[in-house]
């Protein structure tokens, strides 16, 4: 089990990012939370990870704190969220709000969260009651760093959320229904996810 990566940033593209290590180059998938606040190219970054083994592949899986990992560990528990779906729900909401959600059995903020339906809702409010983190704290995450790809903003926050687990048609809705001309595509990506998290 790999524990933890520190390294330097060798390649971000929403929500991939490329840890290189000592010379040896990591995959790793970030939840938007931890993508949002990685420090720009070329940069010092320590990751907590979480390694997923499947039949075709071993998938890394990257946070910056604790807590989202923790969330993360007891969700893939949960019977049918997967790594991807646990992932956008990471991406689509704070730790400390997920928490409230599910102590405050509310099903119809849940649903709004990417790949969640009204029963995997359900069950994370009856599943999840026991396994939340401690001492969770909303936090305001610092100044957007900037992406340096050759692709649109537009086209990248789409891959982006799609990534996510939205459907590709309802992603390119939401993302081009918050992009202008001067936003980049973590901006794009983040009001987004943010529009989602509010209807």
């Amino acid at each position: 089990m790999i524990g933890f990566l520190r390294g330097t940033v060798d390649e971000k593209q929403a929500p991939h990012v490329v840890i290189d290590v000592n010379g040896v180059g990591y995959d790793v998938e970030t939840p938007m939370s931890s993508f949002f606040n990685l420090p720009a190219l070329g940069e010092t970054v320590s990751l907590r990870t979480h390694l997923v083994v499947r039949e075709d592949a071993h998938v890394l899986y990257g946070f910056l704190t604790e807590q989202e990992r923790a969330l993360f560990r007891s969700l893939i528990k949960v019977n049918g969220v997967g790594p991807k779906v646990a992932l956008g729900i990471l991406s689509g909401v704070s730790v400390s709000d997920f928490c409230l959600w599910v102590s405050d059995s509310n099903v119809a903020a849940l649903v709004r969260l990417p790949g969640i339906g009204k029963k995997t809702a359900e069950r994370l409010v009856i599943d999840m009651r026991d396994r939340l983190p401690e001492g969770t704290v909303t936090t305001t995450p610092p100044p957007l760093g900037v992406l340096t790809q050759k692709t649109s903003a537009v086209e990248e926050a789409i891959s982006a959320l799609v990534a996510l687990g939205y459907k590709p048609q309802d992603a390119e809705k939401r993302a081009r229904a918050v992009a202008s001309d001067d936003a980049s595509s973590e901006q794009i990506i983040r009001s987004a996810l943010q529009s989602a998290a509010k209807k």
